[in-house]
């Protein structure tokens, strides 16, 4: 992933990535960041399914054993709004991230948050509040306008409406912050390719748009063990297309 990401910014349309600290090849991103004077680096907090940075001893009541975060998203999420103790870690845990990018000496860009966890309004608040002092200045509010889908001959369903109304939480919450005005790759994650990409193109509304996906040069069997059903090597390819707007 982190050659894909380097290639479609040498040779491509890719314009930001977004750094995973606790990854285990965290260090060879940043290496290759470093070298690429045109990627906008951003960090990408992780806060379920995946790797915590401070592990379990510091975070018991929001890791397993095994310092990760549990892949229940509705679980953790009710945990993180109602116990003071998941709170506490949670907020230990966010601080520990901006800091451990701070330590890249990599500019933050940008913030997000793993399976979009920033929608939950405690991240979100927390998120906030603490990349402030670090100097963010911008996040991902994942707003997929369901219209546009629409247009593009996509079926939208109730979920897609919901959630893009539960959007304007966090934007509320980030005034301030530079967001942009939409988000395509939710609907299509994982098969963001050329052929939904040129689909979307032509409708695309005013204001600034972000295209987000998760390429990589070949797909490894960590990659098919995390994201079965993606098509990291389309997305990748997509990438480095040539397109007329």
């Amino acid at each position: 992933m982190n050659e894909a990401v380097e290639r479609a910014n040498r040779g491509g349309c890719l314009t930001q990535a977004s750094l995973m600290v606790a990854a285990p090849a965290a260090a060879d991103a940043v290496r290759r960041a470093k070298a690429l004077p045109r990627l906008n680096v951003g960090l990408h907090l992780v806060l379920v399914d995946g790797d915590s940075l401070l592990g379990h001893a510091r975070l018991p009541h929001i890791t397993g054993p095994d310092g990760r975060f549990s892949t229940n998203q509705a679980a953790l999420g009710v945990r993180y709004f109602f116990s003071p103790a998941a709170r506490r870690e949670l907020r230990t845990e966010i601080e520990a991230q901006f800091a451990a990018y701070a330590a890249t000496g990599l500019t933050l860009h940008h913030a997000d948050a793993h399976k979009h966890f920033l929608l939950h309004p405690t991240i979100g608040r927390m998120m906030i509040e603490v990349g402030r002092q670090y100097g963010l200045r911008r996040i991902r509010v994942p707003a997929e306008p369901p219209a546009i889908l629409a247009a593009c001959g996509e079926r939208v369903g109730f979920g897609d409406r919901a959630l893009y109304a539960w959007t304007k939480l966090l934007r509320l919450q980030a005034r301030g912050l530079e967001v942009p005005d939409q988000v395509f790759g939710i609907k299509w994650s994982g098969h963001m390719t050329r052929e939904k990409i040129e689909r979307l193109l032509p409708h695309l509304p005013e204001g600034r748009t972000e295209i987000y996906t998760h390429p990589a040069t070949r797909r490894d069997e960590a990659l098919v063990s995390l994201m079965p059903g993606y098509d990291h090597v389309g997305e990748f390819e997509a990438l480095l297309a040539d397109y007329q707007i």
